[in-house]
């Protein structure tokens, strides 16, 4: 089995500022001012280069997601989702096309167990010059209980989860169906921060673009299982079909449409 090591610059990582702990420190992406190496700017929706560049042999840059710094993916207008996907889902493929990288990350991070810094919702994309995608990632952890599907997008919950537990997934055949996946992303964030589990303050939301087909993971973060951890078990749940289901009656039963 190969493996993928990145270095990590310590002496930039502790310069990097921190508000989701401490909430009371300024937000620099509300100090829209002051952003330096901005690359595009759609309404409130901003890209730019990462000022701090952690990663070795890596090229990040930062989607800041709105002008709101307290609001995340639930309390979006649909037109707003569905505008801030196709902006972000723009700029992931230009990357990707750019053929400078091997492999382009495309994720989220929101809450303390995230692994994020920044309270203010924003994206991330990342260009790594010498990984490759081969062992981040394994179609068989898109496999899963369906919930609904429309035109060329489907969203499932996983039956082969990647860390464990409840992992919702969304996944969109080509391109012309970005606003379904933006509607479908907008509900899964809502059920797992709101519905799912009255101690999850946080998730990642992890994207992937293989053979054409772009790969969306919402997964909410606890304290990760030592069983994972230590050995590679993943931990599936025996309430599938109920999540499932109760997912259907919040967001897709006639009396919600």
């Amino acid at each position: 089995m190969e493996y993928n090591y990145l270095g990590f610059n310590i002496d930039i990582g502790r310069t990097k500022p921190e508000n989701i702990v401490h909430r009371d420190a300024a937000c620099p992406f509300c100090d829209v001012a002051s952003l330096t190496n901005i690359i595009d700017v759609q309404d409130d929706m901003i890209l730019l280069e990462n000022k701090y560049q952690v990663l070795q042999d890596a090229y990040q840059l930062l989607i800041i997601e709105g002008s709101q710094c307290d609001a995340d993916i639930p309390d979006y207008s649909l037109e707003h989702m569905c505008a801030l996907m196709r902006f972000s889902l723009k700029h992931w493929l230009k990357v990707i096309n750019s053929k400078k990288y091997k492999t382009v990350l495309f994720f989220k991070n929101h809450g303390p167990l995230s692994g994020g810094t920044m309270r203010h919702p924003h994206m991330q994309i990342v260009g790594l010059k010498n990984l490759s995608a081969k062992n981040m990632w394994d179609k068989r952890q898109f496999e899963g209980t369906q919930i609904a599907r429309e035109n060329n997008v489907i969203m499932n919950l996983s039956t082969k989860p990647r860390v464990g537990f409840t992992e919702i997934n969304v996944i969109m055949q080509g391109l012309n169906d970005i606003d379904i996946m933006a509607k479908y992303l907008q509900m899964g964030v809502d059920y797992i921060m709101h519905h799912f589990n009255a101690n999850c303050k946080s998730y990642n939301l992890f994207f992937y673009l293989v053979d054409g087909t772009i790969y969306a993971k919402i997964m909410p973060r606890f304290a990760t299982s030592p069983l994972f951890i230590g050995y590679n078990i993943e931990l599936v749940p025996n309430n599938l079909a109920q999540t499932a289901e109760h997912i259907k009656e919040l967001y897709f039963t006639e009396k919600n449409d």
